[in-house]
Formats: structure tokens, sequence, C-alpha cells
């Protein structure tokens, strides 16, 4: 079979590594892809903002599959076209991809359906959000309602917080994802990623995770798109993994099959653990970056298989997803001055060192210039590693980091640091 990966960063990576494993992989052509995506798949200049190019390849090269990694293509409507032209597609049509592209179609969507989440406010324009605002107790959350690539949430610890937040979104410090905003209640708890495959009627559940969002050790700074991530989150109970899926995931799915708008792909739901039980913080509509790295490093089964069984329609035919009981963990190497302007440029070595048999390294933002790998983006690199708990995974990722040279990036010393305190008997603070 042959298939076209969407995509360019560290989670099209650790699909296309994943996806190479597939004894029924015929060609799998990446595009645009990286460096370390060229290693599993023929890159291709092609822009996925350019559908009726996209079906052309399609058609050239007789594609039979295409797995859209990121989330821009997929609010554009790019599944839907290749569908109307019978492509089999990893991904949602855009309707149902506005549970990522717009916050507030999918606060409303629970506020409908009765699926737990913050109390809201939507506005569209600043008098309309200073009018909201003192209906919330500081800190208030306050998002970009379209796509922000992952830094559109601000959370304002006082008055003066939340109206530059304001200023920034109004003023299009988020581009036009700020245009309208969300305010949402503060929520108090641990934050953790669930991950199911649908293809709109059955529902599989692929893995838990917990991502670190703020650029500095400590959970300290601005929010990021991600700096590492570990797999599984132990903090999420099998008894409150089959809450989400009865109280959030499922009422999820039927209220889009209800509308006419299944949701097929994977759904991504970012919770919060409150003391009430798990409420939905957002979802995203394709796999996380970097969750993906972790999810991808702990699974067994064939993803061929399933990304394909999920985009004919046939999920419930095929075995469920088989994940290692070995945990996995990721350290996002960024440039610095990341999440800000990043310095792109800088040189990279010391990979094929780094890598053995229970690491591998993800390349997200890469180059090769002169014959020499460099730093083409903010975040630059995913150092993955397998363990038997999350302490020896963090060990094995932090001894292959020290092999790399890299002098322009950087990385947080602390990821996984909850769950090691878990483990440890110390137990872990509110995210």
């Amino acid at each position: 079979m042959n298939v076209l990966l969407l995509g360019s960063g560290g989670r099209e990576h650790a699909l296309a590594w994943k996806l190479a494993q597939s004894p029924r992989l015929g060609k799998l052509f990446a595009a645009p892809g990286n460096p370390g995506i060229a290693n599993h798949a023929a890159l291709v200049d092609l822009d996925a903002a350019d559908h009726r190019a996209v079906v052309d390849f399609c058609r050239k090269e007789a594609i039979e599959l295409i797995v859209i990694g990121p989330e821009a293509p997929l609010v554009d409507g790019l599944a839907d076209n290749l569908r109307t032209m019978g492509y089999a597609v990893f991904g949602p049509n855009k309707v149902p991809a506005q549970l990522e592209g717009s916050k507030g179609f999918t606060k409303d969507l629970c506020a409908r359906y009765g699926i737990p989440t913050a109390r809201y406010v939507r506005a569209s324009d600043r008098l309309a959000a200073e009018a909201a605002l003192p209906e919330f107790t500081l800190p208030v959350v306050i998002k970009a309602d379209g796509l922000a690539a992952g830094k559109g949430v601000i959370i304002a610890e006082t008055d003066t917080e939340a109206q530059a937040a304001l200023d920034s979104m109004f003023q299009g410090g988020f581009g036009g994802a700020g245009a309208s905003v969300v305010i949402e209640e503060f929520m108090t708890g641990e934050e953790v990623s669930f991950f199911v495959l649908t293809d709109g009627k059955a529902i599989v559940p692929l893995g838990s995770a917990q991502d670190h969002k703020r650029v500095g050790d400590g959970d300290t700074g601005p929010n990021t798109g991600g700096m590492g991530a570990y797999s599984p989150a132990s903090i999420l109970t099998p008894a409150l993994e089959t809450r989400v899926i009865d109280e959030i995931i499922r009422p999820t799915v039927a209220a889009l099959a209800e509308r006419g708008a299944p949701f097929s792909g994977v759904l991504f739901a970012g919770l919060m653990l409150t003391d009430d039980g798990p409420k939905l913080i957002e979802y995203n509509a394709r796999f996380g970056d970097p969750e993906c790295q972790v999810l991808m490093m702990r699974l067994e089964t064939d993803l061929l298989e399933l990304l394909e069984a999920v985009a004919r329609g046939r999920l419930e035919e095929v075995v469920p997803p088989r994940m290692r009981k070995e945990a996995a963990l990721t350290v996002v190497m960024a440039a610095d001055g990341y999440p800000g302007t990043p310095d792109k440029g800088g040189t990279i070595a010391g990979l094929d060192v780094a890598e053995t048999g229970a690491v591998k390294i993800f390349h997200a933002g890469t180059a090769v210039r002169d014959g020499k790998l460099v730093a083409n983006g903010g975040r630059v690199l995913a150092v993955t590693a397998l363990g038997g708990d999350v302490a020896a995974a963090r060990d094995a990722a932090y001894a292959a980091l020290a092999q790399i040279d890299f002098p322009t990036g950087f990385c947080r010393k602390d990821i996984g640091w909850r769950e090691i305190a878990r483990l440890r008997g110390h137990g872990g603070t509110n995210a």
C-alpha cells in the first residue's frame, strides 16, 4: 500500500518511523518531511494548502491512504476534498476538526451535551471580553479561539495580566486566532492527555501521556508546543479512563455523528483531573507533539493497519492496539529563543552516538545545509527513550542528550518529574 504522510515535525517523524515497520507498506511519501523522515520516506515538495496539487500527486503515485499529521490542513478541509475524490484519509473533515479549530465550538458542544468542562464565556470583541471578566475569580484562563500552535492560552494571575492578555489577543498577538476569545474558570488538578482512535462509530483507547507545556524547569515561563512528555501517565487510572470515555469521549463522538459530521481519526483529549472528576480542557484533532513520539515508542501493533481501519470505517474489525508495558519519555531540544524567535542555523552533531536500541531521536525542526544538520525551527529534536519505568526512561533520554552537540539549543532538565515523584512516594503537585 502506498501512503502519503503530510507534515514535517517530530510527530510526523514518529509516524513515519512506525509506518515504515509495516509489512503492508508499499512506498511511503512525506510532504514536506524533514531530514529524519527522509530515512523512512521519499520526501515530496508538496504544499498541503494546495488541495488540487495533493489530489494530483495521489493520483499520479497511486496513493491508497493519506495520513494528515498537523491540525491546520484538517481545519482547512483537506480531508473533505480528498474523501470527495475517493481517497482513504486518516484525519477528520473540516467540521469535526473544529473541535481543535475553535475552542468556542468545543465549549458550546460540551455545554449542549453535558460534557464536563470549565465554566466559560465566549467574546468576539474587547468590550464583551472586559464585561465578562468580573464573572470569574482570579486566576482566570484566557484562550485565543482559533489555532495558535499551542501558545494561545494565558493564565492571568491578576487583573492587569488579564487586561494585557486581551490586549495581546485582540491586537493580533496570535494572528487571526485571537479575533475572538474564550474566558474560562481556572481548574485545579493535574493535567493529563488521553488518546483514542475512532471512525465515528467505534472508539478504541490508544494510551495516556503527560505533556510539559511550560518552557522552563518547574513548569515556569510561557507555554510552548510541548517541551517533553512521558507515557503512560499512571495518574489516569483504569477507573478514571473509563469515566473519561463514558462522560467525555463517547458523548463527543455521538454528538458529532448526530450532527452528520462524524469524527474519523485520533481524538486527543487534554484533561484536568479535578476533585469533582475528570474535566475536558480542550480537544486536539490529531496526535499531540511530543506525545505522539512516546505513544509510537510504546505501540507494538501495526500502525498502518490501525490507521487504514479508521480511514475505511472498519475500526471495530481490527484487534485493539497493544502497547508495551515499558514507559517511554521524550525530551525536546529547542533552539535558543524559543518559544519566541528561535535561533535558527545552529549546527547539530552526535546523533549517531546518542541513538541506541532504547533511544530514538525524532527530528522536528531540522534541515541539512552544506552537508551539516542544523536547527530550522523552535522545537528541533525529540530525544525519546524506553525504560522499565518513567525514571529509567528519563535516565536513558538524558544520557542520550549528553551525547548531542547542539550549542545553540536547550532543554528542560525535569521531564517526568511528577511521575517520578509518585514512584518515589512523594506524590505530584498540581499541574
